[in-house]
């Protein structure tokens, strides 16, 4: 296995939409280092992304900016603000929704 690179740029214009219903840019995806990946992730004003789930992975929602409300199966819906932490277990569907005026930025 060759080592991984140490700093990776990730330029804006990297942002895709996703058929999830937000946009994601990549900021770390690497085959040496397959146990974690880094992406930004940003939903419209009064956009949900549609149920979903990673089946082997466990995700983790690190809200950025703006206001919503996610839902993990399972648990009730949840309200998020900036600074906090959403754990979803390997399997589980998810989905979130803007309620705010901006966007709405995590990283996953």
């Amino acid at each position: 296995m060759s080592p991984c690179q140490p700093l990776v740029y990730s330029p804006l214009s990297h942002e895709q939409w996703i058929e999830e219903g937000c946009l994601i840019r990549e900021l770390w995806n690497q085959a040496q280092d397959p146990a974690l990946s880094i992406a930004r992730a940003r939903v419209e004003s009064g956009l949900t992304t549609r149920w979903h789930r990673l089946i082997d992975t466990v995700e983790r929602y690190l809200i950025l900016e703006g206001t919503g409300i996610v839902e993990v199966e399972g648990l009730g819906a949840q309200r998020v603000n900036p600074g906090d932490l959403v754990y979803i277990p390997a399997g589980a569907a998810q989905r979130i929704r803007n309620d705010g005026t901006g966007d709405l930025g995590r990283a996953i």
